[in-house]
């Protein structure tokens, strides 16, 4: 079984200047995610995916494999994540290198611990799965306390078959995180929807769940690092 994870980082993140950059735990994020996916012994080979020189300059400090310079059609604030693994799987179908599954670690999710990575991979290839993704059990309930606007007023987003006067009453809903994704190069290339196919998760903790997307996150991922 061939694992291969990568890390996509592009630069020009709009709500925070170099994100992938930015120091975490004497590493940048960038660093921090391909040492983290080095540390599970079950990936052998960590490629990075980036637009910009000095991410993949960083990466290259970790022994990430640079295959490419990403384009910059495919770099941009509006570009479907899938597309960026698509990229990827093409390159190693066009060099012919093989990949049962391909392990995505995100730079922005850096308090997820390696055993969160192993878990992904030994339920892809125990189950025979498409795709795995980490959730956590979400705050906010789109059944109790989630309203959408709808003309001048508000309403819940979901509607339930009886009145529900509590948070705990309400089905249990998921976040999807970026702690970790699991997928099957093959799957990638044929789905337009990641959750169609043979999809399984990890149920991530929320402190081990935060992922950098303004500087608040950045403080608090920092602050529970300590």
């Amino acid at each position: 079984m061939v694992i291969i994870g990568a890390v996509f980082a592009r630069a020009n993140s709009k709500k925070i200047k170099n994100k992938n950059l930015l120091r975490f735990k004497n590493k940048s994020l960038v660093g921090h995610a391909v040492n983290q996916a080095y540390k599970s012994k079950m990936i052998k080979k960590v490629f990075i995916s980036s637009d910009s020189n000095k991410i993949i300059n960083e990466a290259k400090k970790y022994k990430a494999i640079v295959p490419f310079k990403r384009p910059k059609l495919l770099s941009s604030d509006t570009t479907p994540h899938i597309e960026i693994w698509r990229h990827l799987v093409r390159y190693f179908r066009k060099n012919k290198i093989k990949a049962d599954y391909v392990v995505d670690i995100p730079t922005t999710a850096p308090l997820r611990k390696i055993e969160d990575i192993n878990k992904c991979i030994k339920i892809a290839i125990k189950k025979k799965l498409d795709m795995v993704v980490t959730v956590s059990k979400s705050q906010k309930n789109p059944y109790f306390n989630m309203l959408e606007k709808k003309g001048s007023k508000l309403k819940l987003i979901k509607n339930f078959y009886k009145t529900i006067g509590r948070r705990q009453d309400a089905p249990q809903c998921y976040d999807l995180t970026t702690v970790c994704y699991v997928f099957k190069p093959g799957y990638i290339m044929r789905t337009k929807d990641i959750l169609s196919g043979k999809v399984g998760f990890i149920d991530i903790p929320k402190e081990r769940a935060i992922d950098i997307d303004d500087s608040i996150d950045y403080k608090i991922a920092k602050t529970l690092s300590k």
